[in-house]
């Protein structure tokens, strides 16, 4: 394993971050991504090797399946999902779906409904697993397996990525080099979007983040109301939209069917559509769109300006 493939960058764009030029104006692009993952979570009922540790109840289970684990799940496909799409319908709100491939193998009807929405559907992976420490050979196989579940279900393969956790060194290099993604979410260091260069093309980055997300609802997490969501995510844009008056940037904001899905938690996303739809200040965006976006800005931008959105190499030919 080469250093360099886990290298970080510590510095950048430091105080001079590039000017976005959102459309209309905005100071945020506000990026919804909404997480399906029901069927992907590893369970021996599957097959898998051991069964998901990670949901709302800790109990591991060892040695025998787990459907108190799996039903949790299935609430996002039965019920969970539903009531998000109406009310993002209410609001006239737009989304990325970062869908596991496996979830859209046993569940291609949110796969359908959602390209139907004219949602983004990017890959999450296959199942819902972290590919640290995986091979070569094991990744690509998976990577592969993400991408045409995908496409089975909505008829269009995805050009977004993000890996559940911790990617490999290799991660990267196979969404660019072998199947053309245009951009992931690999990362959480930034407010703003970056470029770098792999196997000598343009790749954008998009940071994703934890903190303006619902898995803070499962155990151990600092979330208990759905006001808890609204408070903090509601913070976060309205911290963001007064420095965008000088420095525009983007807020992700991550959901997931089977936790904001949830009656008692649900109002806590609407007062935060309500808050960021009604100030006139946001870009609700794709992340699709906004991958477009900054990687047209960048290239009407001269090559080598502070403010050309390029991080930590020359560009490529």
């Amino acid at each position: 394993m080469s250093p360099d493939s886990l290298a970080i960058d510590l510095r950048g764009y430091g105080d001079a971050p590039p000017d976005p030029c959102w459309p209309g104006g905005a100071r945020v692009a506000v990026s919804l991504v909404m997480n399906l993952e029901a069927g992907a979570e590893l369970s021996l009922a599957y097959g898998d090797e051991t069964n998901e540790a990670m949901y709302e109840i800790v109990e591991p289970v060892t040695g025998a399946p787990n459907p108190a684990l799996s039903s949790h799940f299935a609430y996002e496909s039965r019920a969970g999902y539903w009531r998000l799409v109406r009310l993002l319908e209410r609001f006239g709100a737009t989304c990325t779906v970062s869908a596991a491939g496996r979830t859209m193998d046993r569940a291609p009807w949110l796969g359908r409904d959602a390209a139907g929405r004219g949602y983004e559907v990017a890959a999450h992976g296959y199942r819902w697993e972290r590919h640290a420490g995986m091979t070569v050979e094991r990744e690509r196989e998976v990577i592969a397996a993400a991408v045409d579940a995908i496409e089975r279900a909505c008829g269009t393969r995805p050009l977004g990525w993000h890996t559940k956790g911790a990617a490999s060194p290799h991660t990267r290099r196979l969404l660019v080099e072998e199947f053309g993604f245009d951009y992931d979410s690999d990362a959480y260091d930034d407010d703003l979007p970056y470029l770098v260069a792999v196997a000598g093309r343009e790749h954008v980055v998009l940071p994703y983040a934890f903190d303006t997300n619902d898995m803070r609802f499962m155990a151990g997490g600092s979330f208990v109301q759905g006001d808890d969501f609204a408070t903090y995510c509601i913070a976060a844009y309205d911290w963001l939209a007064r420095e965008g008056e000088q420095r525009p940037s983007m807020l992700s904001v991550g959901i997931h069917p089977r936790l904001i899905g949830r009656p008692g938690r649900i109002a806590g996303l609407e007062r935060f559509l309500e808050h960021v739809t009604g100030t006139g200040s946001a870009w609700m965006a794709r992340r699709i769109d906004i991958a477009r976006h900054w990687r047209q800005r960048a290239r009407n931008t001269p090559a080598g300006s502070p403010q050309s959105g390029w991080i930590g190499s020359d560009r490529p030919p």
